[in-house]
């Protein structure tokens, strides 16, 4: 379990304190933290809570959201991310999650969104670099790019990524986002060093109503875990595994229960034997 990290959105109604305490009760070494719940304890507070507990922050989520059209807009998005650099810092992680952001109100421009993304990561990476965070771009599923995330695909995010240094700016491979794409296995081994976190859930069916609630444990459901983490191990990364699951069964479970069987399903389908 040297590389496993529980996101805190998988025990959502867990309070930090609660969440901290967790992990040290299950041997989970590293924690991914929310910027909400993370005000909700304070800033320092939180930086001291975690570690003290002698916690690593395998990321902060999440930044981004650089879709919006006009000026104030484009000000209050980078304002927005300034703090949440600062704030990652502070926590002592290098990566920042960044969800770019959907098509604004009313627009069918995808072509300018992306454009907008663009431009804002390039006013952010050299701030990024200041604070030595780096900027992990998240691709999201295709169903969630009108409202979420105009970048789908792991090349769309390389594409961007790729534009600045290694340090400044790198991605993210998320399962649950990525595990359908017939280049994915191309798109890692060109990601080498870019990926900056490596996060594990499973693609269930039937989807829920709310579709962004549709991921399980890993093992639950259609993804090949052992194929995708030895992809990503190839490619060179030796970092954080993080268990993000968004699931209203999985929320209303015992945090503690949770934690157990994301450590057994550790074990069975993602640790290298």
């Amino acid at each position: 379990m040297t590389r496993l990290a529980l996101n805190q959105i998988t025990t959502k109604h867990w309070s930090l304190p609660e969440a901290v305490q967790g992990c040290v009760d299950a041997g989970i070494p590293a924690i991914g933290l929310w910027r909400d719940k993370v005000a909700e304890t304070g800033l320092a507070t939180a930086a001291k809570l975690v570690r003290d507990a002698g916690l690593s922050v395998s990321s902060l989520c999440r930044g981004g959201f650089l879709t919006a059209v006009g000026a104030e807009g484009r000000q209050t998005a980078l304002a927005e991310n300034l703090r949440a650099l600062e704030e990652a810092a502070e926590l002592g992680t290098d990566t920042l999650v960044m969800v770019v952001g959907g098509l604004a109100e009313g627009s069918r421009d995808l072509v300018g969104a992306r454009a907008r993304v663009a431009e804002l990561l390039s006013e952010l990476a050299l701030h990024a670099g200041d604070f030595g965070v780096r900027l992990a771009i998240e691709p999201l599923h295709p169903m969630f790019c009108a409202d979420r995330a105009v970048v789908s695909t792991l090349g769309q995010a390389l594409d961007l990524a790729e534009q600045f240094p290694v340090e400044q700016v790198g991605v993210v491979v998320d399962s649950y986002h990525v595990w359908w794409d017939p280049e994915l296995a191309r798109q890692i081994a060109r990601a080498g060093d870019r990926i900056a976190s490596y996060q594990v859930c499973d693609w269930t069916l039937p989807l829920p109503a709310d579709a962004l609630l549709g991921r399980g444990h890993v093992g639950d459901g259609h993804i090949d875990f052992r194929t995708l983490t030895d992809q990503v191990a190839a490619a060179g990364y030796t970092g954080w595994i993080e268990v993000e699951i968004f699931n209203e069964t999985v929320w209303g479970t015992p945090g503690a229960q949770t934690l157990r069987t994301m450590i057994e399903r550790h074990h069975a389908h993602v640790e290298t034997p």
